[in-house]
């Protein structure tokens, strides 16, 4: 089907989408001819109500109509869907489901439509048409050629025949282009159709829609059949040339008795060739075929959420748990081990034995109908993967090690190798790809799995020649063998494991346009998600590994390339603002094609990589890489040294505020995440005192700001904050010393990135009293510019948030003096040089508030938060947090959020990600009681579900708040499922089921031990009344997806923070270890983390 967003979608779909029709009679009664889930036949509450309340009448004019209406349900499963119509005047119910098709090398919609006869005495005589209304073809980029060039297109469209009337196969002849090179179009989509129990009859497809509707052409209803039967049409000639056509499975005259039922199966799927449509007939034409893959669709799903299973007293929470990490796993992705050749691999984690390999399964960027802006591909291979965004894939893979910790450290080094040498990295993450490049290894697997004969040497060789030709991913690997015929004498899970114990992997990403600004916040979550299981690793982590810096054509401009003087929009004046930031740079992109596989055309993998000037690619410690990010960010602060600049093109993690780049904008919010990061290592290095070895580069950029700084510090303004006896007062101008500092800061920094195209290959080393004394410093300007932060405050519509005494978020900066460069950009617009800049303030936004909790201690949490709870940010109403204060009054400028109405999409609506990241703020703080308060409020699934207005398992991206001018709207949910809500989600479960260190180091010993400190309100305790005095309520949830934990108490109470009074630990061979006192030993401890040797634990407080 053309894919059509989600408002096009609900009115289309009636008539477009899948539908039925029922021509028949009852032992030669009144013929009908009906359709279920017509539309105009919907049972809606207002056709039982009287039209007028006062006077006349109160019989409803339509009840007649409402009572004669069939009655309708859908049901929502975790891998299905099901609606099902009741139809008490023809009695006959139909149940239509559908599902995808999973574990098979081609993909489908499976359509399961079930016709019963709810008649007691008469037999029911039927014709069916069952399908798609309009079936699309295969070809070229169609669907934007769909909706601009439609009936244009209907030229290049045919149906051909796989074999007869029962396998169309729908084409475009070539694909759609006026160039000199055509391309024939061989893939198309497909449909096969049959009764259940008779497998081996395929049923004849309708696929000319001028034979079922006639003369129609709006589809409203089936005209055709008012003058054909059904057999006369399938009889007839059909022609699918030149238009759009349908797929209607046809049956002719099938006899119901009373109380039994007959089942329609539809497959609708694509194929890269028509030749492949008989074999998948063959394949779904097997007995059983469609009831074994709905139970294991089901399954599936099952297997994938039992990692999470969690039994309390509310078993919607139990459910929504599980939905969450399955929709968390849809986006970040499934984490599986390959490599897994002996017992010593099924028990090690990937950081102890390097034949292990992790990949992710089924990652992507989420879009869908609501989410119509992203375009998702999931790769139609073998272990299927699409390419997802920098900070979704980070986000939602932030629990991965704590769900599953046999992938180690996994995480952490893929994303810090995706760091760039200016700071940034690339938006998109693909799939990591693998590489042996001994051929001997080559030879020996290809040897294992295809066989030693004499016969098998040409397929041996095209293996090994396939192994050793470059990267590959697992998927790739099986469809090439698949495409040669290569004939395995082993499994295909066997192959990919002893390839994978064997090869290298390299992370992938694709860089586009722009740096977002928030990418590199997420690296210290996933190295503290990382610390939570493996403690005694942080230094092997940070100082004994080596990464790579990824190389980007992309590039940020100097100021004095993006600085555009322009018309303002009164006409009258100009204004300077920041246009197109970064660019491609052709000297980087002609870098890369040195590194171009001559017999394969694609980019060498170290063409992704940062090389020095002798041609290798150059590696750093991961403490190294953040030194450098941390370098980075602080040179990029803005010239208040308040937020961090936005200037690489992209914002934050506000998306919507695009138009803060051109204000010269900058963020509080990585501010605060920089602090974070440079207490991160002010930590480490005071721990494990060791050097840190940089780039020669950086050093010099370091060095350039500490003359800044010393500058800056001795400066007149310098001398008037140590003089002050009071609170500074600021004014929007910046002062001149500071904007001394930030123009030569910034200089130093465009230095820095002009001469790092390449690494000089030399290196500085600093020692780590060095480094305390530049990380002291650094930390000492941050929490000084975000004192300044907080004494120029808030601005906006309501007067007590601009006093509130809470976080602002961004700024905007206003150069309101500036000389000419001389050169002008390509619309023809001068180049500018600031001279003197002034500051702009914006409302309040959640986001500065929760990025700054994550500096702050739990008392002025509690500070925070009461104050949170009496601004413009509470929506009352709904006893929620929106993503902004009123923003009335605000310009243009500053985003897209300005287009939308308040309380909608990013204006002021309740964000739940950001909702979300709030309240795991309060909960990793110990604000237990107001954390589990807000829970009932503002969380799923505790809210009104008629008011929701959707699966209270389901998150949204917003719910529209009470801001909004439509009170029916109000408290509804938009955009639902893959959000970053789940990873805050998951986050939350995981400090209330597990706590929020379960492994941690003992200081007298120095061994790594293990305790459960969960926080969980008495009301999600369930109550046993058989058992036992000290084992009356329970709480239960799976550990590293398949270890059983059990909490006990002797009373109704509050578990918050608490440590068990003792453990009991079940093995896998049957043996059981009591363990007293809060934490259980080293050993013990260890054998747990690596999950396979344990069953149970059971913990009583």
């Amino acid at each position: 089907m053309e894919f059509q967003s989600a408002n096009n979608a609900y009115q289309s779909t009636a008539l477009l989408g899948f539908r039925t029709f029922y021509k028949g009679h009852r032992g030669g009664g009144t013929p009908f001819l009906i359709e279920p889930f017509d539309p105009s036949r919907t049972k809606y509450e207002q056709l039982n109500a009287p039209l007028q309340k006062d006077g006349g009448d109160d019989t409803p004019p339509h009840s007649a109509e409402w009572e004669s209406a069939p009655t309708r349900t859908m049901y929502i499963g975790s891998n299905e869907m099901q609606i099902r119509e009741v139809d008490h005047v023809h009695r006959i119910e139909t149940n239509v489901t559908y599902f995808t098709l999973s574990e098979e090398d081609f993909g489908a919609l499976v359509r399961k439509t079930t016709i019963t006869n709810t008649d007691k005495e008469k037999a029911l005589h039927l014709s069916i048409l069952d399908g798609l209304a309009r079936m699309q073809p295969v070809g070229g980029k169609l669907n934007g050629l769909l909706k601009s060039i439609g009936r244009t297109l209907e030229g290049w469209m045919g149906v051909y025949a796989a074999d007869g009337k029962t396998m169309p196969f729908y084409r475009l002849s070539t694909e759609p282009a006026d160039t000199a090179a055509v391309v024939i179009e061989e893939a198309g989509h497909y449909c096969l159709s049959f009764m259940e129990h008779q497998e081996n009859e395929l049923l004849p497809i309708i696929y000319d829609t001028t034979k079922v509707f006639g003369g129609d052409t709006m589809l409203l209803r089936p005209m055709g059949l008012y003058g054909k039967s059904v057999k006369d049409i399938i009889d007839g000639p059909q022609y699918g040339s030149s238009k759009t056509s349908s797929a209607f499975a046809a049956v002719d005259d099938v006899t119901i008795y009373p109380g039994q039922s007959i089942t329609l199966l539809s497959f609708y799927g694509r194929a890269d060739r028509i030749t492949d449509v008989p074999v998948f007939s063959r394949r779904i034409n097997q007995l059983g075929f469609p009831q074994y893959k709905l139970a294991r669709a089901r399954e599936l799903v099952a297997q994938i959420t039992s990692g999470v299973e969690t039994v309390t007293s509310n078993e919607l929470f139990d459910k929504h748990v599980q939905q969450m990490y399955l929709d968390n796993s849809l986006r970040g992705g499934i984490p599986v081990l390959l490599g897994e050749i002996d017992d010593r691999s099924r028990s090690e984690s990937a950081d102890d034995d390097d034949r292990i390999k992790v990949y992710h399964l089924f990652s992507r960027v989420h879009g869908d109908l609501e989410r119509d802006y992203n375009n998702f591909v999931l790769e139609p291979t073998y272990f299927s993967q699409g390419p997802g965004n920098f900070r979704d894939v980070a986000q939602n893979r932030r629990n991965d090690v704590v769900i599953n910790p046999r992938i180690g450290s996994f995480n952490v080094k893929l994303f810090l190798s995706f760091l760039q040498a200016d700071g940034y990295n690339p938006l998109s993450v693909e799939a990591v790809v693998f590489t042996i490049e001994d051929k001997a290894q080559c030879e020996r697997i290809s040897t294992t799995v295809v066989g030693h004969a004499d016969g098998h040497r040409a397929q041996r060789e095209a293996l090994a020649l396939i192994l050793c030709d470059g990267p590959f991913r697992p998927g790739q690997l099986m469809s090439m063998i698949e495409e040669q015929n290569i004939i395995l004498l082993t499994s295909p899970s066997e192959l990919i494991d002893d390839v994978a114990a064997t090869a290298e992997i390299s992370p992938m990403a694709v860089t586009k346009d722009g740096f977002w600004a928030d990418h590199w916040t997420y690296y210290i979550d996933l190295v503290n998600s990382f610390l939570q299981i493996y403690p005694e690793k942080e230094e092997s982590l940070l100082y004994d590994q080596m990464l790579p810096y990824f190389f980007s054509p992309r590039i940020v401009r100097p100021r004095a390339e993006k600085y555009v003087l322009s018309t303002s929009f009164d006409g009258f004046g100009h204004h300077v603002r920041q246009l197109d930031p970064s660019y491609e740079s052709p000297s980087r992109v002609k870098k890369m094609k040195q590194f171009i596989n001559n017999s394969s055309g694609w980019f060498e993998i170290k063409a992704n990589y940062q090389h020095d000037v002798a041609g290798n690619v150059f590696k750093s410690t991961p403490i190294a890489k953040l030194f450098l990010l941390a370098t980075l960010k602080f040179s990029t602060r803005d010239p208040y040294g308040m937020g961090i600049e936005y200037e690489g093109g992209k914002p934050g993690w506000n998306d919507a505020m695009n138009g803060l780049v051109g204000m010269v904008g900058s963020g509080l919010p990585e501010t605060y995440e920089l602090k974070v990061l440079l207490n991160y290592i002010q930590k480490v290095n005071d721990k494990y005192q060791r050097p840190v070895t940089v780039p020669k580069e950086l050093a010099s950029l370091i060095g350039n700001i500490s003359d800044a700084l010393d500058l800056l510090e001795m400066s007149d303004y310098a001398k008037s904050l140590k003089n002050a006896t009071n609170t500074p007062t600021l004014t929007s101008t910046v002062p001149s010393d500071l904007f001394q500092y930030w123009d030569s800061v910034a200089t130093a920094r465009e230095y820095y990135r002009e001469v790092t195209n390449v690494f000089s290959g030399k290196t500085h080393e600093f020692s780590s009293t060095s480094v305390a004394k530049i990380i002291e410093r650094w930390i000492e300007q941050v929490n000084m510019g975000i004192e300044r932060a907080m004494i120029l405050g808030n601005h906006g519509y309501n007067k007590a948030d601009m006093k509130s005494g809470i976080t602002p978020t961004y700024f905007s900066f206003n150069i309101t003096k500036w000389e000419l460069t001389g050169k002008k950009n390509p619309d023809g617009h001068p180049f500018v040089r600031a001279k003197k800049i002034a500051v702009g303030e914006f409302p309040l936004f959640l986001e500065g508030v929760v990025r700054m909790m994550k500096t702050i201690d739990k008392d002025e949490v509690q500070s925070v938060y009461e104050k949170v709870k009496a601004s413009g940010l509470r929506d009352k109403g709904l006893g929620m947090y929106t993503l902004s204060s009123s923003l009335v009054g605000q310009s243009y400028d500053m985003g897209r959020m300005m287009a939308f109405s308040p309380g909608w999409l990013e204006n002021q609506s309740v964000w739940m990600h950001m909702s979300y990241k709030y309240y795991l703020e309060l909960i990793r703080k110990g604000l237990y009681t107001e954390f589990f308060d807000e829970m009932k409020s503002g969380m799923l699934p505790f809210i009104n579900d008629e008011t929701y207005g959707r699966s209270l398992l389901e998150c949204s991206s917003f719910i529209a708040s009470s801001a909004f001018v439509d009170p029916s709207m109000r408290g509804k949910g938009f955009l639902a499922r893959l959000s970053g809500s789940t990873a805050e989600f998951l986050s939350m479960w995981v400090l209330m089921m597990i706590g929020p260190n379960p492994f941690f180091m003992n200081n007298e010993t120095g061994l790594v031990e293990m305790q459960l400190v969960p926080a969980l309100p008495s009301w999600l305790f369930r109550e046993d009344p058989s058992a036992g005095r000290n084992e009356k309520f329970v709480v239960q949830y799976k550990l590293f997806t398949s270890i059983n934990v059990v909490y006990y108490i002797s009373e109704s109470r509050d578990l918050f923070g608490v440590r068990p009074m003792r453990y009991e630990i079940g093995l896998r061979d049957g043996s059981r270890i009591k363990v007293d006192g809060p934490t259980i030993p080293s050993d013990l401890a260890t054998n747990i983390r690596r999950v396979v040797f344990i069953d149970f634990i059971h913990a009583w407080y």
